[in-house]
């Protein structure tokens, strides 16, 4: 069974650990939409490969990161409410996409392998591409952490203090197209926001500090893609939904406890004291 599942785990956790870092960013800027836009022109980028006649992985990268430029500028316009302009963003997308696809009678394509993912389809020849693009993410948002880390929390403040805040949005939204087009591979174009912003979500009420939240946001993350792949392979179901019901079982397993904390055992203690 190892022998199986040890590529797709590797190539997993290594997705986890970058996407959960930059989800972390995102939820703190307030752009946990822009992973839905992104994700869902990954369709329109295999459909233009497809067309094009190149390797899907070099029409994935070029529509994701042109399309993160493009959307950096944007959202750096107050009078464009950054809300609609994704959700416009990515509904045109995604229908760009299944159209031109549509059209291409004289090409099969396996939509639901595109739009759902199959980790399990990684193969040792795929590990060391996705491991040096994910490694190269993860070790430029180190590099730049703090400078990241101050305009995501503040960015009025950031400015301030004489941070390039237009470089750094740049900088972050390139850095999510790469790791939205290696996503794409595991968890599909329709489900990537979800690797992206729910171990986040899991990991903020039991942390005080950014750099714990990323830490734990991560450990979520491999937790999650190690549950979703042995789901898979015991009861044959699909990686990437699998993936992600196992992120929200963690997300309705802590914040159900929160709750229960904070509602019941504060009640308790307030009516004995």
């Amino acid at each position: 069974m190892w022998e199986l599942l040890w590529p797709a785990w590797l190539a997993g956790c290594l997705l986890a650990l970058a996407a959960a870092t930059l989800g972390c960013l995102l939820v703190w800027r307030r752009l946990s939409y822009f992973g839905d836009s992104l994700s869902h022109a990954t369709l329109l980028g295999v459909a233009l490969s497809l067309w094009l006649h190149i390797p899907v992985w070099g029409g994935l990268v070029t529509v994701c990161v042109l399309l993160a430029l493009v959307l950096a500028n944007l959202l750096g316009k107050r009078q464009l409410p950054s809300d609609a302009l994704l959700m416009a963003v990515s509904t045109t997308t995604l229908s760009a996409g299944l159209v031109t696809i549509s059209q291409m009678d004289e090409v099969r394509v396996d939509l639901l392998a595109y739009l759902f993912g199959d980790l399990l389809s990684i193969g040792i020849a795929d590990l060391p591409v996705l491991s040096i693009a994910l490694l190269l993410v993860l070790a430029i948002v180190s590099y730049f952490w703090r400078e990241l880390l101050s305009a995501a929390i503040d960015e009025d403040l950031a400015a301030v203090e004489g941070l390039p805040i237009i470089k750094l949005r740049m900088l972050l939204l390139v850095l999510l197209a790469l790791v939205v087009t290696v996503a794409m591979k595991a968890v599909g174009s329709l489900l990537i926001t979800a690797l992206l912003v729910m171990p986040s979500l899991v990991a903020r009420p039991l942390v005080s500090t950014p750099t714990h939240m990323v830490l734990l946001a991560a450990l979520m993350g491999v937790l999650s893609v190690s549950g979703g792949l042995l789901s898979s392979f015991y009861w044959d179901t699909p990686v990437g939904a699998s993936i992600v019901l196992s992120i929200a079982l963690l997300f309705v397993l802590v914040h159900g406890i929160v709750f229960l904390k904070e509602n019941y055992y504060g009640r308790t203690v307030e009516s004995q004291t």
